[in-house]
């Protein structure tokens, strides 16, 4: 079963309902290594889930200690798809070590676009 690490709206209840159809239940954890950003979203139907015209995006950082909070959800290989379908061209999914020695998947700047 994939983790997926989630530092922004996929953390909304809403756009968990639109995008997987149920609510999502996660741990608490955090990705070291990275800042938050933000990006401005232009693709009408994720601006109708999150109400949101600026996402939080992860930009590697150049210091190890920096880190940013999240949760790590549980989800199908089918809801991994359909994350990456919700996710706008700014971002790329990798997998990524997490402060608690979890390895997941989360999204990030892309950085060849």
């Amino acid at each position: 079963m994939p983790k997926l690490f989630s530092y922004g709206t996929l953390q909304l209840p809403q756009v968990q309902l639109d995008t997987f159809g149920r609510h999502l239940e996660g741990i608490s954890d955090a990705i070291i290594g990275f800042k938050l950003e933000l990006v401005e979203i232009t693709d009408p139907a994720v601006l109708a889930s999150s109400g949101q015209t600026h996402h939080p995006i992860l930009r590697r950082s150049d210091s190890v200690s920096e880190e940013v909070a999240g949760t790590v959800f549980d989800i199908s290989d089918d809801e991994l798809r359909q994350a990456d379908s919700y996710e706008v061209d700014d971002y790329e999914r990798i997998e990524v070590p997490l402060k608690s020695g979890l390895t997941c998947w989360a999204y990030v700047e892309r950085l060849l676009k």
